[in-house]
């Protein structure tokens, strides 16, 4: 969620950071409004009650454009790393998936421990699963069962679903290579996960937690991230173009998004949010396929529409430490006697105390510990890893 894949000597891709920050905002918007109810706040002045809903209740299509997101940079960079599909080495792409996801899920799941230790409401074990069982199914990824079979239990980890999802897909990826061989062959199954993905959220259209967080429910958006990295190699558009497809694209996804609430559409919802996330993947990618070594080193750095979306850039940038640590902050301010008394006037700048301080709380951790923890633990596993499998 955090990673972004740039290859060595090439500035970041501020395009994809964009995109990425857009959807943990939606997240983060979505989450503080669920603890502070920001429909009657003076946001309505601006936008009428129906799009304000609609716009504040559906942040789970921002984590459906970061599965888009994941699958595309999963792909696009095993592709550049081991050459092609059938080349990828599962011992380093563990290597690298553990160093970067686990040092911070561990640290996180280490302060909700703490704080359930001291009684905090919001940080206890839920009415039907205690906190052990629910810290096991994030550390084994399956986290999204266990609210299949108990619902919403845990207000901390509950979030972690989406992470379960990933961390599958993440299991699976260099094993449906490996096995499969040929591009082809994989793309195939990439196709039917899509295909598969309507389908399961019709059968489950009753359930929300089975539509919106199951496995079936989400592989189609990744699906579509991997397939466009494979399609784009052979790509290539101007930067006239590449802008008008980004634009068109991020269009249609603020339709859907005030359209209707996610819940109301959950079986072509997420499909059509992801359909719009892989356009605008699919310019980046090809985009950059049309500039030499020499002359993306120079036409990579900031546009003017890039320093100016430059603070949202900085929020995808960051948005695996946001994503984990905002809900402990969230709980936190929650759990403070003024919490119900609130006024409404005063909703929408709490919300940018929030944004600052969740902003504050991931640069440190960034800073200070994922980044070095992650540095680290890549020199040491995937060194290991490309010696034991002849890359090295």
């Amino acid at each position: 969620m955090g990673d972004n894949f740039a290859r060595p000597g090439v500035s970041r891709d501020y395009r994809i950071d964009f995109l990425r920050g857009l959807s943990i905002l939606s997240v983060l918007l979505l989450h503080f409004h669920f603890a502070y109810n920001l429909i009657k706040s003076p946001i309505g002045r601006f936008l009428p009650e129906p799009y304000l809903v609609n716009f504040v209740r559906n942040g789970n299509y921002g984590v459906t454009v970061f599965f888009v997101i994941s699958g595309y940079l999963i792909t696009s960079t095993s592709l550049r790393r081991f050459g092609g599909l059938s080349g990828v080495s599962a011992r380093v792409f563990y290597a690298f998936r553990f160093a970067r996801i686990f040092p911070c899920l561990l640290l996180v799941l280490a302060i909700i421990t703490v704080l359930a230790m001291t009684g905090l409401e919001l940080f206890r074990a839920g009415r039907h699963v205690p906190l052990w069982l629910s810290e096991l199914s994030v550390l084994t990824f399956w986290h999204n069962v266990l609210m299949a079979r108990y619902g919403y239990d845990n207000y901390c980890l509950d979030i972690l679903w989406s992470l379960s999802v990933e961390e599958v897909f993440y299991l699976g990826f260099p094993l449906l290579c490996l096995l499969l061989k040929k591009t082809r062959w994989v793309v195939i199954v990439w196709i039917v996960a899509i295909i598969a993905g309507p389908i399961y959220r019709s059968l489950n259209s009753h359930n929300e937690i089975r539509f919106l967080y199951g496995y079936l429910a989400c592989f189609d958006a990744i699906a579509m991230g991997c397939c466009v990295a494979v399609l784009v190699r052979g790509a290539s558009v101007g930067r006239l173009t590449r802008n008008l497809l980004q634009a068109a694209a991020l269009i249609w996804m603020l339709i859907i998004l005030l359209r209707t609430g996610i819940d109301s559409t959950p079986v072509w919802g997420p499909s059509l949010m992801g359909l719009g996330a892989a356009v605008y993947l699919f310019a980046e990618g090809a985009w950059r396929n049309g500039l030499s070594g020499t002359m993306e080193r120079s036409v990579m750095e900031r546009s003017v529409f890039d320093r100016v979306t430059a603070p949202v850039g900085w929020f995808g940038r960051h948005s695996y430490e946001l994503y984990l640590f905002h809900i402990v902050l969230l709980a936190g301010m929650q759990e403070l006697p003024m919490h119900r008394a609130i006024p409404e006037g005063l909703k929408p700048w709490l919300f940018l105390v929030f944004l600052a301080l969740s902003a504050l709380i991931a640069w440190v951790i960034a800073r200070f510990y994922s980044e070095p923890m992650n540095r680290g633990l890549r020199a040491r596993l995937v060194k290991r890893a490309e010696i034991a499998t002849g890359l090295a």
